[in-house]
């Protein structure tokens, strides 16, 4: 599970420490479903663990990206419950906010980057 976390036009990516062939490129907060947990609880427990920060997941972003014969990306809107809170990087390099004119100056993880133009249309302004 992934989470497209906006606030103020921006799109929170993260930045990875490991492994080795990944580190340094960026990709989106999220992890992986437990057993029992459904995919937006699982959202919610990983944006905590991983940015100490609550969020009200929204609607599913489309595509959702094959990483394997058994794994597979989804990627879920989602906001800040609270939207003073600050995010940090528990598990991670560092924290970027881009906006939509950003998207592709970043180092997006494969899987991540397949995801731009549902990137691109959540930022569109209204």
């Amino acid at each position: 599970m992934g989470a497209a976390i906006v606030a103020g036009g921006k799109l929170l990516a993260q930045q990875r420490a490991y492994p080795a062939e990944h580190a340094g490129q960026w990709e989106l907060p999220g992890g992986r479903v437990e057993p029992g947990e459904s995919e937006t609880d699982a959202l919610r427990r990983e944006c905590v663990e991983e940015l100490g920060v609550e969020v009200t997941v929204g609607d599913p972003l489309e595509p959702a990206v094959p990483l394997s014969e058994k794994w597979t990306l989804r990627v879920y809107a989602a906001r800040l419950a609270d939207p003073s809170a600050r995010p940090h990087p528990h598990d991670h390099q560092a924290l970027r906010w881009v906006d939509q004119s950003e998207l592709d100056s970043v180092d997006w993880l494969p899987a991540d980057r397949l995801l731009l133009p549902a990137l691109r249309e959540l930022l569109a302004p209204l």
